[in-house]
């Protein structure tokens, strides 16, 4: 596996401006915003979104909602994790000016120089090759970087303490990115030079999100490079403080760490330090997911895992047993939650169900567990949707449109469910089942032909601008088209190692 940053500038550049690493997520297949992105890049040619924009006080720093906000619900009630789609005019600026052949050296070599302390970086974005998508690949690399490196430090340590940071890309100070990139001394000395790449990066940033300083758009690969640059300068303060002490190993994953030592008390000591230092640049750790072992195997591995193991042989292809399996499946959704073992267990569950021919007695009883399932585990939807539709589509005929419509029902009252009302509307729209799909979600309405924004392009004076924004270009083919029940690779992404989450 190749990491983007050891890509040259031009193959960095072209890899980053693809669909899938402006906005990594599982949309169904008739969505793409491939064709808005070439059109914004053919607009601004050779320069930036700067020129395309009103003066003072139109400008896009000046304007709300920017950027595109899509809510993914976390637990059904009160939690979510919002996705941004961030302003594709000002994306490819980004990565424009990012991938300069001279700014793409200074960040490769700013970050071999924040690797090479105490802290070991397992995460940096990998490149796909183009025959597995680009989640998949990150998913892989934590398998091995991460998971696997842990187990082998057991032969060394004998505790493991395991934190992450709250709320990572959200808290994060934009101001700390031209810390990260050119030193705290040079960054300040230099705070209002404006050909500064990392005021341009935490410009242009806050320029699609109301001039905030306090958060980076989450969901695209150029944002997760973004945050590793930081994360990796608070490695590199961890580094300043500990790095006379050999007695310890520190593993970091994303915004995740693991702390190998010989004693509790010495994983306190350097938790207090790692929380020292992102305190700097606006992170603090989550108290609630920190945790102590002193066996490293079993600590090493999420408890959700090695539940979901003893799940694996669910056997769920005869009808009379389903709905016993789709219970295990829901008390599991009830300890582990949104996690990636649970994706990964309903798409087990999905693509044996698929193989089904006749309708269960009990249809209308698996129907509402799998719905109460996707109630606390929303994220699973995609691989719950194709579930649905399989045994809904076993029912008479006549009473399809009566189960749908309840199903519908029952989702709507998940609130901040944007991701999963789009999964819906695919499966209730299929070839065969053409049902009219109401949704407040602006994706999902574009779907259905009626006007709706993505972006605040009102700071834009450049018609052909506009034009290139066009968000009705994003549906490049119909839901109607597909078929009523999901093939088992449409709803794939997370099959391989989903136990990352």
């Amino acid at each position: 596996m190749t990491r983007i940053i050891d890509l040259d500038a031009a193959l960095a550049k072209a890899y980053l401006e693809k669909p899938e690493c402006y906005f990594r997520s599982d949309f169904p297949p008739y969505i793409s915003f491939e064709s808005i992105l070439k059109d914004t890049s053919a607009v601004l040619g050779a320069g930036t979104y700067l020129a395309f924009q009103k003066p003072k006080p139109e400008r896009a720093v000046d304007m709300p909602s920017v950027n595109y906000e899509l809510l993914s619900t976390k637990d059904g009630r009160f939690a979510w994790r919002p996705f941004e789609l961030i302003h594709p005019a000002i994306y490819m600026t980004l990565v424009k000016i990012l991938c300069e052949d001279a700014n793409w050296k200074l960040l490769q070599g700013r970050f071999k120089e924040l690797h090479l302390g105490v802290v070991e970086c397992t995460s940096f974005p990998m490149v796909s090759d183009g025959k597995e998508k680009h989640d998949a690949v990150q998913v892989r690399n934590w398998w091995l970087r991460y998971e696997q490196r842990s187990l082998e430090l057991s032969m060394e340590y004998t505790h493991l303490l395991k934190t992450d940071v709250s709320n990572c890309y959200g808290s994060l100070y934009t101001h700390s990115i031209a810390w990260a990139l050119h030193g705290y001394d040079a960054a300040k000395a230099a705070q209002g030079d404006k050909g500064l790449l990392g005021n341009q990066i935490d410009f242009h940033i806050r320029s699609s999100r109301y001039g905030q300083t306090n958060g980076i758009t989450q969901g695209s690969v150029l944002m997760d490079i973004v945050a590793e640059l930081v994360l990796a300068y608070v490695d590199h303060l961890i580094t300043d403080k500990l790095q006379e002490k050999k007695d310890f190993h520190i593993l970091r994953y994303r915004d995740d760490y693991s702390i190998f030592t010989l004693s509790d008390q010495r994983a306190s000591e350097i938790v207090r330090v790692i929380s020292d230092c992102l305190r700097k640049v606006g992170m603090q750790l989550g108290a609630g997911k920190t945790s102590i072992n002193n066996n490293i195997i079993e600590g090493a591995i999420k408890p959700e895992k090695l539940a979901g193991v003893q799940l694996e042989d669910m056997d769920i292809s005869h009808a009379k047993t389903i709905q016993k399996q789709l219970l295990r499946l829901h008390a599991f959704s009830r300890l582990y939650p949104n996690t990636g073992a649970i994706k990964r267990l309903a798409d087990s569950a999905f693509q044996k169900i698929s193989r089904i021919d006749r309708a269960p007695e009990d249809l209308g009883v698996q129907v509402s567990i799998v719905c109460d399932i996707a109630v606390v585990s929303p994220s699973a939807f995609p691989a719950l949707s194709g579930i649905l539709a399989k045994l809904i589509s076993l029912a008479p005929e006549a009473e399809r449109e009566e189960l749908w419509g309840r199903v519908v029902e029952k989702m709507k009252r998940i609130p901040h469910n944007g991701h999963l009302e789009i999964w819906l509307q695919r499966v209730t729209k299929a070839k065969g089942v053409g049902l009219t799909f109401a949704s407040d979600e602006p994706i999902c309405r574009i779907v259905n032909g009626e006007a709706a924004q993505l972006w605040n392009n009102s700071w834009i004076s450049n018609h052909d601008l506009i034009a290139a924004l066009d968000v009705t270009k994003i549906v490049v083919s119909s839901p109607e088209d597909l078929d009523p029940v999901p093939d088992t690779e449409e709803l794939s992404l997370f099959r391989e190692y989903a136990e990352f989450s």
